[in-house]
């Protein structure tokens, strides 16, 4: 009973869309009607405003963090388990990805899946940063330093951690990050993707 509503009390963090809602603040257009039409921090930069990419960026990645992070540190006494914290961890980049506060319709789910892994363990999360971080660098493009970060999370919880509830629960968000980049792959693949930074035209 307690997995099931840290679950959905985790689902409902993630509801917020912090694009949409630090876009308002700003008084920027929304991030769902130019670019990408994606609501996350890559397209936020494209209109120019650092300052609201970046609260973007840190809060989709807090909201992943807390409801997770809590999860773990309260595991016994909730008595929540591997499953539990699993449950919590899906529920709330599920949020991200499928907002009840708007209409379903939520971002791709990067910064959120970090805030996940650092609350899953700091070291895992830091790991995957890492990677995107040098990807990203090296490239120029966010969404395929994603790609490769979320192709390496699984693997880098598997080696820290072995297999359980929690690598299935990584497994599964690396799989749906990657689906909502179906788009962008095929972007790369006829080098059509916009880089790091570009504006919205």
């Amino acid at each position: 009973m307690n997995s099931l509503l840290f679950a959905i009390a985790a689902y409902l963090i993630g509801s917020v869309s912090f694009a949409i809602v630090v876009s308002r603040v700003f008084r920027l257009a929304d991030p769902r009607t130019f670019g990408s039409g994606n609501p996350g921090a890559t397209n936020v930069l494209r209109t120019g405003n650092k300052a609201a990419a970046a609260l973007t960026l840190l809060g989709d990645c807090v909201k992943g963090w807390i409801p997770v992070a809590l999860a773990v540190h309260y595991e016994e006494s909730l008595g929540l388990g591997d499953t539990g914290i699993a449950l919590v961890a899906l529920a709330v980049f599920a949020g991200h990805l499928w907002p009840l506060f708007f209409r379903f319709k939520g971002g791709k789910g990067v910064a959120t899946a970090l805030g996940v892994l650092l609350g899953l363990n700091p070291i895992l999360g830091l790991a995957t940063l890492v990677t995107w971080v040098v990807v990203a660098y090296a490239f120029r493009y966010s969404s395929l330093a994603a790609l490769i970060a979320a192709l390496f999370a699984p693997f880098y919880y598997t080696l820290l951690f072995g297999v359980g509830a929690q690598t299935l629960a990584v497994v599964a968000m690396s799989v749906l990050l990657i689906w909502r980049h179906r788009k962008n792959i095929g972007n790369l693949l006829a080098g059509k993707e916009s880089r790091i930074g570009r504006k919205a035209e």
